[in-house]
């Protein structure tokens, strides 16, 4: 079996580096030795019009990726979400019935609550370690333990938060601590759907809180110091300059990081569906789908992707402008 797996593995590279290999070698001799060669009169034309085309050349794979892998199943589920078990009652009855579930409607305000908390906490504790590492001699440390559970998957970090969450008192870090203080036995951390999400918020920003870090400490880095120096002699202490000096320098790149996990928040799923029997009266838009699929609804399950794309698109957008306006 490994065995198998192993050459599968390595036919798979050399097909795949062969393969593009020969693309780019064929294209490139195609596109110079047929279409535009570089001889003759219009020798110059030629090669501009060989250039232009190029780019291109190198771009179509990757095109061609996303178009086939990504495009085609976005309006597929579009397709199947108006037409998928609808009947005569209407393009629009697939929506109307989620909309009117009572578990939807939980689900979609769950979503929304971790759109509100866990963004904002992330860059806010990202800010923070940001300005404060910078200022230790040991700040690369502890920049590198704070950027460290990024290295770790979903589902390895909501595994290691189920022995922290544990209700056993042998087993739960928590209730472990609390069986130092003299509690005999130990307690379910689980009460309600609201507790269950800020529970499991507390993972979701243990990780995004080192990616927010990076990004804005980079960013306060680029601080023109003349400000900095210039607002001290004007009297202003360390909160005026970080507050009033450096975070509205900076507030394209916090825009930018806040967008970036809100999107990343609004597909979570690995988290909730990761942490077991433990968490499963906890609803979130994506473990709502999965639901559905995994039952052959493929009418509400499509439907509640194309919500989620529709929720996740505005923010997308946003993000990519703050990005550009940043860049420029």
């Amino acid at each position: 079996m490994l065995d198998s797996v192993i050459v599968s593995g390595i036919v798979t590279i050399i097909v795949g580096v062969g393969g593009m290999f020969a693309y780019f070698w064929l294209s490139n001799y195609v596109l110079d030795h047929v279409f535009f060669p570089a001889r003759g009169e219009n020798i110059g034309r030629n090669i501009n019009r060989a250039n232009q085309i190029r780019p291109w050349l190198f771009l179509f794979p990757a095109m061609f990726a996303l178009g086939l892998y990504l495009v085609v199943p976005v309006f597929y589920s579009a397709w199947l979400s108006v037409t998928s078990g609808v009947a005569e009652d209407g393009w629009y009855r697939n929506y109307s019935e989620i909309f009117a579930n009572e578990t939807f409607r939980v689900a979609l305000l769950n979503n929304m609550l971790w759109v509100l908390v866990v963004p904002a906490a992330s860059t806010f504790f990202g800010l923070i370690a940001a300005q404060l590492t910078d200022r230790l001699s040991w700040g690369n440390i502890a920049k590198s333990l704070i950027f460290m559970p990024m290295a770790i998957s979903f589902v390895g970090a909501s595994l290691i938060w189920s022995f922290v969450y544990h209700p056993d008192i042998e087993i739960g870090v928590i209730n472990a601590i609390r069986g130092l203080f003299g509690a005999e036995e130990g307690v379910t951390l689980i009460d309600g759907e609201i507790v269950d999400s800020f529970l499991l918020m507390v993972v979701l920003i243990w990780i995004q809180t080192g990616f927010a870090m990076v990004i804005l400490s980079a960013a306060l880095r680029g601080v023109p110091e003349e400000t900095i120096e210039a607002a001290i002699i004007d009297g202003a202490n360390s909160f005026d300059v970080f507050f009033k000096i450096k975070v509205p320098q900076i507030m394209g790149t916090i825009v930018v990081v806040w967008t970036t996990i809100t999107i990343l928040v609004l597909k979570v799923y690995d988290i909730v569906a990761a942490m077991g029997n433990q968490y499963r009266n906890l609803e979130i838009l994506p473990t709502q789908m999965m639901r559905y699929f995994d039952g052959g609804n493929y009418g509400f399950a499509t439907a509640i992707s194309v919500v989620i794309m529709i929720l996740v698109l505005p923010v997308m957008v946003w993000n990519i402008r703050q990005a550009r306006a940043e860049t420029r």
